[in-house]
């Protein structure tokens, strides 16, 4: 998990919804090739997610993913799975930040100001060297007290 997993929350412009963003929660865990039963045997596990080519374009990358998107699969099966088997690495973090963001969709704090903006600042605080596509700043400003309608 800990250099080929990733609890993604992300943030998608959608100018059809009142607040402009959509919220995206996704596991991910990709494996080379020759790993694809350990994606089977974790996927079976878990009860849940699918599997398909990482790259399904490239020559180079002949790796596989499973990816479980669905959020009453991520609360009621990856979430118990990870409590049960905590991670004892850096992603540790990771996961509870995404823990907490899921928690707050459940409880539908994402369609107000505050608790989108509060979901922002949890996933902003995760220090990561990655190319985001938006700034905290540009998802947060001009929030409206309904952010929009996603979902659950």
């Amino acid at each position: 998990m800990d250099g080929e997993g990733c609890f993604y929350v992300g943030f998608s412009k959608r100018p059809d919804l009142p607040g402009y963003w959509q919220v995206l929660t996704e596991f991910h865990l990709s494996q080379n090739l020759s790993g694809i039963n350990v994606l089977e045997a974790f996927r079976r596990r878990l009860g849940c997610g699918y599997l398909k080519p990482n790259h399904p374009g490239s020559q180079r990358d002949r790796s596989w993913i499973l990816i479980v998107k669905d959020r009453k699969d991520l609360k009621l099966k990856l979430i118990p799975f990870f409590v049960e088997n905590p991670l004892r690495t850096v992603k540790y973090k990771d996961f509870l930040v995404f823990k907490e963001v899921i928690e707050l969709i459940e409880k539908q704090e994402h369609l107000n100001a505050a608790g989108f903006r509060k979901i922002v600042d949890l996933v902003f605080s995760l220090h990561r060297t990655t190319k985001k596509k938006y700034s905290k700043e540009e998802i947060t400003s001009g929030t409206s007290e309904t952010i929009c309608q996603i979902p659950i």
